[in-house]
């Protein structure tokens, strides 16, 4: 576990590298910034892309081969975006380093964690998230001091010397081998085990509940120090408010992390998406209001910071062993590319409409997810309308 949370770290931080030498990289390159942070829309595209054509090798060879595979093919992914000399070598190093994060990022992870433990990943997974929501904090400072140091194109040197030298190293002799085959079915544990796999309609809904909870919590996240200066603050008062959203975020992973034994991930869903609908409305009628501001922060760092948990755990409430894994690969397409198109989208948005057509969309997009939820929590194994599973099961 905690190998895997180093590394994961490890991660999540080297890709994050925009934020913080954005600048120099649209100067040297002669982009515009908005050019330059697509790269990580290329980056999402590609994990989504690939992770249904991984789906194969995660069940044949176990997530920790494909993981230390996909670590490798990073290395070349930073050493291109080191050399890029024009935008058609930036973006082809994110397409690379995208192939490399679906084979050993997040869903990657979550399935490594699934070998291992079975149906009590939940609680694993909730504590690598709680973890790995601080990459960037531990990273920034990181990637700012070798920029200044030696230049943005030595730090994506260090990096790609960091994936070789440390990350494979810990994916190839810090995890475990799965415990059992993927057709083997696991010993009875505290989790009820699903009693058969789930129809198409159940995840469609998984996959829906999921790609509206993205729009909202990703989309909305990436621009909310803008969406913050359009409800009335100053810049430094948005700067301000916008920067507690990552620790608030990892707070509410926290929570979940402790209360995991107590309910579900749908449970967890349906509450977190509550709070984000509760949030909306509040900003919606804050009127520029600094408190009422405030408030929404706090409500959609605790709400967002929890879906995040949810979206990863909840097909282990309805999938198992290999089912699970070809389950998590095929989720990951959508929410991917919807991941790369939602924070160009709704900042377009907001900047056309204004701050309160962007909420009132994503608004009704919690609406929306919300009834998915419910729909679903109708469908958990051992819930007593279980035989709404089997009415479509051909579908």
């Amino acid at each position: 576990m905690v190998t895997l949370s180093i590394a994961q770290v490890i991660g999540w931080g080297t890709i994050s590298l925009p934020a913080i030498i954005g600048r120099q990289i649209a100067a040297d390159l002669q982009m515009d910034l908005a050019s330059v942070f697509a790269g990580t829309s290329t980056l999402y595209v590609a994990m989504g892309l690939c992770a249904p054509w991984l789906t194969g090798p995660f069940v044949r060879f176990g997530a920790r081969r494909v993981m230390v595979a996909g670590t490798i093919v990073a290395v070349p992914g930073f050493l291109l975006l080191s050399l890029a000399q024009d935008p058609l070598l930036y973006f082809a190093a994110w397409g690379i380093l995208g192939a490399a994060g679906s084979a050993s990022l997040s869903t990657a992870s979550y399935i490594a964690l699934h070998e291992i433990v079975g149906q009590n990943a939940r609680r694993a997974i909730g504590a690598l998230m709680l973890v790995t929501g601080l990459s960037s904090s531990v990273f920034w400072p990181i990637t700012s001091l070798l920029t200044d140091a030696a230049g943005w194109r030595t730090a994506c040197l260090t990096y790609a010397a960091v994936m070789l030298l440390l990350s494979a190293p810990l994916y190839a002799f810090g995890l475990p081998a799965r415990r059992l085959p993927v057709d083997q079915p696991a010993p009875q544990r505290t989790a009820p085990t699903p009693a058969a796999i789930p129809s198409r309609s159940t995840f469609h809904l998984i996959t829906a509940a999921s790609g509206l909870n993205v729009v909202v919590t990703l989309g909305m996240g990436a621009l909310l120090v803008e969406l913050l200066k359009a409800e009335g603050l100053s810049p430094s008062q948005a700067l301000a408010l916008g920067s507690l959203l990552g620790i608030i975020q990892v707070s509410a992973r926290a929570i979940d992390f402790m209360g995991g034994a107590r309910w579900d991930a749908i449970t967890t869903g349906l509450v977190a998406t509550i709070i984000l609908i509760t949030a909306m409305l509040l900003l919606m009628m804050s009127h520029g209001q600094f408190a009422a501001i405030a408030g929404f922060v706090l409500l959609y760092g605790i709400g967002s910071g929890a879906l995040a948990v949810v979206r990863a755990t909840m097909p282990l409430i309805f999938y198992d062993k290999a089912a699970f894994t070809r389950a998590s690969s095929h989720i990951a397409l959508p929410l991917n590319l919807i991941s790369a198109a939602s924070p160009p989208v709704l900042a377009g948005m907001l900047l056309r409409f204004g701050s309160h057509a962007l909420l009132g969309f994503t608004l009704a997009l919690s609406c929306a997810a919300l009834t998915f939820l419910m729909l679903l929590r109708h469908r958990r194994p051992g819930f007593t309308a279980g035989e709404v599973r089997g009415a479509d099961e051909t579908a």
